[in-house]
Parts: C-alpha cells; sequence; structure tokens
C-alpha cells in the first residue's frame, strides 16, 4: 500500500521505516520517497506497532496528508483572485496538529488567503489536525516549504511586510501597523520562533502580558494577532 501511495502521486507527510537492515520491497519505497522529497524516518519495530492498525506493516507506515497542499504561489494567487493584499500565517515549528488545525480554522475565519508550513519541523495536516479545524483544512490553501527563511525572502521581494510574534517585540501588538500585505510568524510554545526565522522577520511584536504566567498557548497567540489584522481595516 505505501509503494501504491508513492506511484499514485497521492500527498505523504512522512515514511517510518523500521530500524536495521533493509531488505525487500522497504528499498525501492525509500528509494522513491527520497526522489519525491518525502521525509524517511527509522523508528523500531515497537513503534511501528502502535502506529499500525493491523499490525501487518511489513516494516512501513506512512502518514497521509488529510488534504492536499498547496503552494506559496497558491496562495498569492488566491490573494489575487480576491482583489486583496495578501494576508498569510507563517507557523515555525507548531507541533500540536490540535493548534495547527485550530489555526486555519481561526485564518480560515478572518479571511486569510492562507498558511504556511515548514516541511521539516511541526505537525502537519492528519487527521487530527482536519478535525480540530472543523474543515478548514479544505478551504483554506496550506503550504509546505523546505525552508522557512528562504520563504519569508521570497515574500519580502513581493512586497509583503512579515512580523514575527515574539516576547522581545519592540511594539506591542495594538501598536503596530498591520495594514496592506502582511505575514505573521508564530512560533512553537516553548521555543517560540527560530532565530534564523526570527532574524528574517521586518518587525517583532509582542502580547502585552499582565498576568503571573507570561506565555499563551499558540493558536490562541494565533488568533489574537489575526483579528488585529482583521480589526486594522481587513474586509
Amino acid at each position: 500500500p505505501v509503494a501504491e501511495a508513492l506511484k499514485s502521486g497521492r500527498s505523504i507527510d512522512k515514511i517510518y521505516v523500521k530500524k536495521g537492515d533493509k531488505h525487500g520491497s522497504i528499498i525501492p519505497i525509500i528509494r522513491m520517497a527520497r526522489e519525491k522529497g518525502i521525509i524517511v524516518s527509522e523508528t523500531d519495530a515497537r513503534r511501528l506497532d502502535e502506529m499500525s492498525e493491523t499490525g501487518a506493516h511489513q516494516g512501513g507506515i506512512a502518514l497521509c496528508a488529510a488534504a492536499e497542499y498547496a503552494t506559496v504561489d497558491d496562495i498569492l494567487e488566491n490573494a489575487q483572485k480576491k482583489g486583496e493584499a495578501p494576508f498569510i500565517i507563517i507557523l515555525d515549528k507548531i507541533a500540536d496538529p490540535r493548534n495547527l488545525g485550530s489555526i486555519i480554522r481561526t485564518a480560515n475565519c478572518a479571511g486569510a488567503h492562507g498558511v504556511i508550513i515548514s516541511k521539516h519541523d511541526g505537525a502537519s495536516l492528519g487527521a487530527v489536525c482536519a478535525k480540530a479545524s472543523a474543515g478548514a483544512v479544505e478551504y483554506m490553501p496550506v503550504a509546505r516549504v523546505a525552508n522557512l527563511a528562504k520563504t519569508i525572502d521570497d515574500l519580502k521581494k513581493q512586497n509583503i511586510w512579515v512580523t514575527g510574534a515574539d516576547a522581545s517585540g519592540d511594539k506591542e501588538l495594538y501598536d503596530a501597523d498591520f495594514k496592506g500585505a502582511v505575514a505573521i510568524v508564530i512560533g512553537s510554545e516553548g521555543e517560540g520562533i527560530s532565530r534564523l526565522v526570527l532574524e528574517k522577520c521586518d518587525f517583532k511584536v509582542k502580547i502585552p502580558m499582565k498576568g503571573n504566567v507570561n506565555s499563551l498557548n499558540a493558536s490562541v497567540a494565533a488568533a489574537l494577532f489575526i483579528y488585529e489584522v482583521v480589526r486594522q481595516g481587513r474586509n
């Protein structure tokens, strides 16, 4: 089944294979996966047994996307077709698929044109994400890129201002200017935005914190930023 999924062009997030010597059909599967740029991760047999619904995994399991991925160009074309300045959400290492789904749902509700995630780090468009999105994965373009920092450089060449949500920000959320073409970068709860990605941002903006806890759930932080963009005049 994994080999056929690869041959058919099905969207596959990652393939897990058993550690140790490789033999039989798993060898061409690994080769095809790498040719298509799909991540292949080695794990032990017990982990494969836990992941498999049938227990007959034959040393390999593929995690397939619940929806087809878009491209960054698709997202920009989405904005162009609507006659609107691009409004994009960039997610750096959001590991929890429920957070990813929740952010996709919020982005869709707010009229954003697309979400960009990393190919190598963080959650992907699996079943848990799809459920948390309440079906928004069917409507919101989600692009999966190999290099977030390079993608940000490309967006800036399209005159899109990139703002990182970070506690070190010079401005607070409600003092920042989000008018025009904008991309918002949200990092993971534990690590925030990675150093290289943060360096690529045009601005760093923080959420005002008044209590004893100094961080928010990633999907809550994203919602605050997304709807501040809306409040500032997006239709």
